[in-house]
């Protein structure tokens, strides 16, 4: 007898014409229709090329949304037909409790916010740019020629425009954060995704947001505190853009009296574009700490090397006790276990053997995989179509699902933490899986409860293993925020650890850990 072939939905297309919504609002609406009983996926996006392929890529294009113009709101579903109401109704109030959030900027005295640059009052310093890619450089030029720095949320920006923009950008004295920026803390306010850190005396500027977030909370834990956050844009260290956001962010923090000393995190940067970026460091009369993922960069006088975001804020705060008197820092965490022995309280399944980390954060899918050089580590999905259930390699896999080839059509996992229960409980259920790391990041922007959707699925996987007579794989975690966010820090650590998790300090730290259990098992533990 033959099998049916598995059917897929087909899906459900709205085009609302003239309709704008800025891209986070669209994350956020995307995850909350997603988490309906009855939808089974569901993405908003506005109706550009770019995205109407990404729609068809996850399945989601019909007909009517081919037809979508870049300035109309696409709206892609895949749900029972008698749903379709309900999901648009719900999507329309999400939509208006997203325009009228209370937390966002009151409106100008006597009238409503402005809905474009021509309406801002010439006092302003700061734009914020969140449109589809193809406009977001026209936008942001329009805003530097205000005389506003700009922080570009967009991506999708082609490369030659954000060298247009930078190059303008310098020559006004201005800085352009991304495009593609998802973090930054300017003068106390978070922008993009970023945590509640503690005012100090230390600035940081990064070409990966989460590397940020990491570094910033860590400097929080041990009780120092950031002067300025600058996100740049991943792309800012390659050859084509060479730096340029970031040595204009070094020349102005080495300017700035409120700043002492200075990180800097990336992945590996171009080698040309790393030497002139860390010339331009130790010439700026002040300590400084790189963290160049991954990179072999030679140190300059000044400039001290790390090569972990752990190492990073434990350098920074070294540096900050020897040339800062009367400042009171907490101690650095204790050390990782010595290599080749397991985190206490780990035991491992000896007919286990794969390695599946799951993030949210690209930075330390990147941090990551440095640990494991040597080893044959997946980067990507198995083989599936769109709209079928994940399939995880057949080996270690270290997985960034806020890369595009996770996300077509789907919300950051830092906004919906479901896009990556799939995922997760397909690892925990492979007889395979020795090691399931998971990564949870506060702060604004992101999910309300993003430790709640890992535990969940955690809890309810570990305790079925149990009752089948098997002994679940390990698995470990780590939450970067801080006490202060709005998800309560405390809460999401318990909740993780009451599940079933592992709770260590840092992405670092799981790594270190990672990377002994994988020596363990190598070493003859099966």
């Amino acid at each position: 007898m033959v099998e049916p072939a598995l059917k897929i939905p087909a899906p459900v297309n709205v085009v609302r014409p003239n309709t704008y919504v800025d891209s986070v609002a669209l994350m956020r609406v995307s995850g909350a229709l997603t988490a309906l009983p009855r939808v089974e996926a569901a993405s908003l996006v506005m109706g550009t090329p770019a995205n109407r392929r990404i729609l068809a890529d996850a399945g989601l294009l019909g007909d009517e949304g081919s037809r979508a113009r870049p300035n109309d709101l696409l709206i892609g579903l895949r749900c029972p037909p008698d749903a379709v109401d309900e999901v648009l109704a719900e999507l329309d109030r999400l939509l208006r409790q997203s325009w009228s959030d209370p937390t966002s900027e009151p409106a100008a005295p006597g009238g409503e916010q402005p809905r474009s640059l021509a309406g801002v009052s010439d006092g302003a310093r700061l734009a914020l740019v969140s449109t589809p890619g193809p406009y977001a450089a026209a936008e942001a030029l329009k805003a530097l020629r205000r005389g506003m720095h700009v922080f570009v949320f967009s991506d999708n920006v082609p490369v030659e425009e954000e060298v247009l923009l930078k190059t303008e950008a310098h020559a006004r004295g201005l800085l352009v954060m991304g495009p593609d920026c998802g973090t930054a803390v300017l003068d106390g306010v978070p922008l993009g995704f970023a945590n509640a850190v503690r005012h100090g005396r230390i600035g940081l500027i990064g070409a990966s947001g989460t590397g940020l977030q990491q570094v910033s909370t860590l400097l929080h834990s041990y009780g120092a505190g950031v002067s300025q956050v600058i996100g740049v844009g991943g792309r800012d260290l390659s050859a084509r853009v060479g730096g340029a956001s970031m040595l204009d962010a070094l020349d102005l923090l080495a300017a700035d009296p409120g700043t002492d000393t200075i990180v800097l995190v990336s992945k590996p940067p171009a080698p040309d574009v790393a030497r002139a970026v860390l010339a331009r460091a130790a010439g700026t009369g002040k300590p400084v700490v790189a963290a160049f993922l991954g990179a072999d960069a030679q140190e300059a006088p000044g400039v001290r090397m790390a090569h972990t975001l752990r190492g990073a804020a434990e350098a920074a705060v070294g540096v900050r006790s020897e040339s800062t008197t009367g400042t009171a820092l907490a101690p650095a965490p204790a050390p990782a276990p010595a290599p080749g022995t397991l985190t206490p309280g780990i035991e491992l399944d000896v007919g286990r053997t794969w390695l599946r980390a799951l993030y949210a954060g690209g930075t330390f899918a990147y941090e990551a995989r440095q640990f494991l050089v040597g080893r044959d580590v997946a980067t990507g999905p198995g083989p599936g179509v769109p709209g079928s259930p994940p399939r995880l390699p057949s080996r270690h896999c270290v997985l960034d699902l806020g890369d595009d080839v996770f996300t077509a059509g789907r919300p950051h996992p830092m906004i919906e933490p479901a896009v990556r229960t799939p995922w997760l409980a397909a690892a925990l259920r492979d007889p395979s899986t020795a090691v399931v790391v998971v990564d949870v990041v506060l702060g604004h922007g992101g999910a309300d409860d993003p430790a709640g959707a890992v535990a969940g699925v955690v809890a309810a996987e570990l305790a079925a293993l149990r009752t089948a007579g098997e002994q679940p794989p390990v698995v470990l975690g780590f939450v970067v925020g801080t006490p202060d966010d709005p998800q309560d820090l405390n809460g999401q650590v318990q909740a993780l650890r009451e599940a079933g998790v592992t709770v260590l300090d840092s992405s670092t730290t799981v790594a270190e850990s990672v990377a002994d259990i994988l020596t363990t098992i190598d070493g003859g533990a099966r």
